[in-house]
């Protein structure tokens, strides 16, 4: 009932921010696209002049488009305007515009492109792009910024870049597994236009479900992330994909020697429908392992479609399908091991998302309701002896209310979670079906014209569990000059957890179950930033962290060498300090990064007093990489683009065995000779040794041929250039060793339509 009352009230308040947004004042809002292709342009300058000001006084009111293109001024008094819409390389429009009281309008512009630059506008509310530009956490990513770290395919995909990211943890080219500031990969809530995805990254570490070519904008919240977010601890990664060209049909086909793939783009109904789709599929088998006689056994792909609709000048519909598949073996067999287990995942999921601009009230709105499922498998290839299904059905409604210094951002969700589990080795086996519901409210308050402030709550209940959740957050951002400071905090929960085995150097397969227990996950965030402009093309920024994770459900600690669903509770703390240096000048771009770490989980269990004579047990996970170091340089030199990348990370830890055993519980007449007895592993302290360092250096080159309105891009390089061996797998009960990718020359061809 107190959350009913919750609800009315913030319902309450924003019909009264609306009768005052509409009472003496008016609004503009609309859409921005390109001429050409109806694409959205997220980022482009929207300023509004009074002409009857008096000289010399500035009253201009500006902003930028959000990620579709959208914008929305309200607050400002009856009277005649002038509006200029810019974005670089587009033909700026200028309209002039007479607002009587009462006379809300939307207004959609579409710019041409232009071959012309046009000079930067900066106004209060823009956000920029960068890898420097990092504000309490979050960072947005472009597509052109993924397409300049050396991929083996043509055009780049967002894993590669996002190993560039400092708090980023993957554990190399293989296993599709990334730890983000501290975090397990199954606290990282990914979502592709609001729709979940649990484990999007490809086996081989390079891929993802997120090709440069069908991506429009990505928002990294490495921690402090806002209201609208929920149900994961660590982090949030937002990938909004574009929508199809909606006026002349293009495509392209690429080839490589990792992944082929074609991508299309249908208008369906002139400037009205559009579709997009993309199918990806490795070639492995064919390509990079016959290059290198080298076995890499590894099968993947993914297929995306987006149909997108304008269905009136204020409301777009859009529908998003995805689904991946991934297949292979983490180690060769060996006389010791014959029967190595292959794992498969897949993913499937499809969403619907509404996006409307009411004409008559300052605010914008967008519904998503989605199904989305992860069905992960190992065992021998021909069979399965592992198995857990994972299918979330969710619905949300998001609305920001605007008016002159104040955003109110207020949603509602709900969702059903079926989790099946049939894991026969570790004795497990269940079916559960959890509901979940909230709410949340988030005002922004504009101080001033370089500060924010933004204190929210989300209520999240689970009915089935007789549980809820209260969590408090706060982001504020403070400019001063070119001074950027920013800070972030909040609390989290997290009810359905992916549980690995990570007695090994890594793990890859992951069962999802609710928590054990009815301590649920959370974590408390605080992160505070500062960044500033050295020099017209370099930028700095500092971004400390810290996280203190409570009630986490680890795998039991336990000498057999299977996997096993047994959870234990433990605490945690993750901090660190991230760096990053970002320079521009000319055709010459540069980045480094660097990263320093600390994860630390604090474990309690039944048998810790027996083989370690401590009731808890401290120890460094097995993503606790300490120190991580990452330099990137790209130029273009007479027409040919070049990529140099160069990736260093400090030893993970792994836990080192003294010997083995076997074991026979003599519970009655048992026959020593005749009992196979079960392998048992000696260990040292857990996680306490550490592996070798790793470090990488990949180089691309690639160039493009314009042949008559097709254009051929011919791309060559090299990963791991100095042949570097690094240890992606470390078998503590054979001491069986698995390496990473030796050094691997490619060449890929793209051909597509301009």
């Amino acid at each position: 009932m107190r959350h009913k009352h919750l609800l009315l009230t913030g319902l309450i308040l924003l019909s009264a921010f609306s009768r005052e947004a509409t009472g003496q004042s008016v609004t503009l809002q609309g859409f921005v696209t390109d001429m050409s292709s109806g694409a959205a342009l997220p980022g482009a300058t929207v300023l509004l002049t009074p002409l009857d000001a008096d000289p010399g006084v500035s009253v201009e009111l500006g902003l930028a488009t959000d990620v579709d293109g959208v914008y929305v001024v309200a607050g400002f008094a009856p009277g005649r305007y002038q509006l200029r819409v810019s974005y670089v390389g587009f033909t700026s429009v200028i309209d002039t515009l007479v607002f009587d009281v009462g006379g809300n309008r939307v207004r959609n512009v579409a710019l041409t492109p232009s071959d012309e630059s046009l000079g930067e506008v900066v106004v209060s509310g823009e956000r920029s792009t960068g890898a420097a530009r990092v504000s309490a956490g979050h960072h947005t990513i472009t597509p052109a910024e993924i397409e300049r770290v050396p991929t083996p395919d043509v055009g780049g995909d967002l894993a590669s870049y996002l190993t560039m990211v400092p708090g980023i943890v993957s554990v190399g080219e293989s296993g599709g597994q990334l730890f983000i500031r501290g975090g397990e990969p199954g606290q990282n809530l990914v979502l592709i236009d609001g729709i979940p995805l649990y484990q999007p990254f490809h086996i081989l570490g390079f891929y993802s479900a997120f090709p440069s070519e069908i991506v429009s904008q990505v928002d990294i919240y490495a921690g402090g992330f806002g209201v609208q977010y929920g149900g994961h601890l660590s982090s949030v990664l937002d990938v909004s994909t574009r929508r199809g060209n909606m006026r002349q049909f293009q495509g392209s086909v690429s080839v490589s020697p990792f992944v082929s793939g074609v991508r299309v783009d249908i208008p369906v109904i002139r400037d009205r429908i559009s579709l997009l789709t993309s199918a990806r599929i490795s070639v492995i088998e064919q390509g990079a392992a016959r290059i290198v006689n080298h076995d890499l056994p590894y099968h993947f792909g993914d297929l995306f479609g987006k149909l997108h609709a304008q269905l009136s000048a204020n409301t777009q519909l859009s529908v998003t399908g995805v689904h991946t598949f991934d297949r292979g073996t983490l180690r060769e067999a060996t006389p010791q091991v014959p029967d190595v287990p292959e794992i498969r995942w897949k993913n499937t999921a499809l969403g619907g998302r509404f996006l409307f601009l009411p004409g008559s009230l300052p605010l914008r709105g967008e519904v998503v309701v989605s199904i989305s499922n992860l069905r992960a498998e190992q065992g021998p290839a021909e069979r399965s002896n592992q198995v857990s299904d994972i299918t979330r059905y969710s619905g949300q409604m998001d609305m920001i209310q605007y008016w002159r210094t104040v955003e109110v951002r207020l949603g509602l969700f709900a969702g059903t979670t079926q989790i099946t589990n049939d894991l026969p080795l570790a004795g497990f086996h269940d079916f559960l079906n959890l509901t979940d519901a909230g709410l949340y409210v988030q005002p922004e308050f504009r101080i001033g014209r370089g500060a924010s402030l933004a204190p929210g709550i989300r209520i999240h209940t689970f009915p089935s569990l007789e549980q809820t959740f209260v969590e408090p957050r706060v982001r504020a951002m403070w400019d001063i000059g070119k001074h950027h400071f920013s800070a972030a905090g909040g609390i989290y929960h997290q009810e359905v957890v992916g549980v690995s085995d990570r007695r090994d150097a890594t793990g890859v397969f992951t069962a999802w179950t609710p928590t054990p227990t009815r301590r649920i996950e959370s974590a408390v965030h605080a992160l505070a930033g500062y960044r500033t402009t050295l020099w017209p093309s370099v930028e700095v920024s500092v971004e400390a962290f810290y996280k203190r994770l409570s009630d986490l459900s680890v795998a039991e600690w336990t000498a057999y060498p299977r996997f096993t669903t047994n959870l234990q509770p433990a605490d945690g703390v993750a901090s660190g300090l991230d760096i990053r240096v970002e320079g521009r000048r000319g055709p010459l771009y540069g980045l480094v990064s660097y990263g320093l770490s600390r994860v630390e989980y604090n474990a309690q269990q039944a048998q810790l007093p027996v083989w370690y004579g401590v009731e808890t047990l401290n120890y460094r996970p097995a993503h606790d990489r300490r120190h991580q170091l990452n330099a990137l340089v790209s130029a273009t030199v007479a027409g040919i683009d070049v990529s140099v990348r160069w990736q260093f990370g400090s030893g993970l830890p792994y836990s080192r065995a003294f010997g083995f055993d076997r074991f026979i519980l003599l519970d009655g007449g048992v026959d020593v000779f005749e009992n196979p007895a079960d392998d048992r592993v000696i260990y040292e302290r857990p996680f306490n040794g550490t592996l070798p360092a790793y470090h990488r250096l990949d180089v691309s080159v690639e160039r493009s041929f314009d042949l008559n309105g097709v254009v051929l891009t011919v791309q060559g390089g090299v990963i791991n250039g100095y042949d570097r061996s690094n240890v992606f797998y470390y078998d503590v009960f054979t001491l069986q060793r698995v390496d990473q990718l030796p050094i691997i020359p490619f060449l890929g061809v793209k051909v597509g339509t301009r």
